[in-house]
């Protein structure tokens, strides 16, 4: 009689688990581009990769990890992100014993920012609380195009205009091809928006994910609008919980999969999308 067990994802299994998500999860990304960026590494003590059930040494599901020790309101907190969640449908019932070995890690607040309907049901009732996920629309327009001196999207003028932390938090996520940064603001008073290109009713569109600055991100919106209108992007997707109120000629759009998030020390104020599988993941 076969017996289902549950492993961590050592180095030395990544490919093993790369081949089963593009098997049976996304098969558009390939197994080589799949383990690229399951092994993104911002710890250098991570634990592991995620786990997968293993049935007769066969890998029948997996869940996968993103870690990071960050300070958020003057302490450090220890993130887990969970992303990649398969499992395959003769072994659906091991798949909250999959979820228990991850948050079962202790001293972790547990992040998962693409669940499906039935992950983010399952992860409810493990008492994950769900994240705003009501998104403003806002169209680009022209309105203030002599005023780029407030924008800037040049790799090596960010590099120099930011220090510290910013500069770090630049540094750990330039390398990622399919997001985009710009600093918006002035000197010494910098907005650092981190997008991804998407396509928007058939338009070009960005997809802001991060934020540095509520305040400094409403207050030089309409040059970082300017900046995407002669970029040729037509409107700008932002989650709603990350501006301080909703910008002129803009709507508001909802009815998304809920992100969750698993905290005894931190609130949706305090969780962004930073060393996580958004930035991480080509998603």
């Amino acid at each position: 009689m076969s017996q289902v067990l549950i492993e961590p994802v050592t180095d030395s299994m990544l490919t093993e688990f790369a081949t089963f998500l593009h098997t049976h999860l996304e098969q558009s990304r390939s197994p080589k581009e799949w383990e690229s960026e399951l092994r993104v590494n911002w710890q250098p003590d991570r634990p592991n990769y995620g786990f997968v059930l293993r049935d007769n040494n066969k890998v029948v599901g997996s869940i996968g990890t993103f870690y990071k020790d960050r300070i958020i309101n003057g302490r450090t907190e220890k993130i887990c992100n969970i992303t990649s969640w398969c499992v395959l449908d003769s072994y659906k019932q091991h798949s909250m014993r999959l979820a228990m070995a991850v948050i079962n890690q202790p001293g972790y607040s547990f992040t998962d920012f693409s669940p499906t309907k039935v992950v983010g049901a399952t992860l409810r009732f493990l008492k994950f609380t769900p994240l705003d996920e009501s998104q403003a629309v806002i169209l680009n327009l022209p309105w203030r195009p002599f005023s780029s001196s407030n924008v800037i999207h040049q790799a090596d003028k960010i590099k120099q205009l930011l220090e510290g932390d910013a500069l770090q938090i630049y540094e750990d996520h330039a390398t990622f091809p399919w997001l985009n940064h710009v600093l918006v603001g002035k000197p010494g008073s910098w907005c650092h928006v981190i997008y991804k290109k998407r396509v928007f009713k058939g338009l070009p569109s960005v997809d802001i994910i991060y934020l540095s600055s509520k305040v400094l991100f409403n207050q030089y919106i309409s040059q970082f609008s300017t900046h995407l209108f002669f970029k040729g992007f037509i409107s700008t997707l932002v989650e709603c919980r990350f501006i301080m109120c909703r910008p002129f000629l803009s709507a508001v759009r909802s009815g998304f999969n809920q992100k969750v998030y698993l905290s005894d020390t931190l609130n949706e104020d305090d969780i962004d999308y930073l060393y996580s599988e958004v930035m991480a993941l080509n998603i």
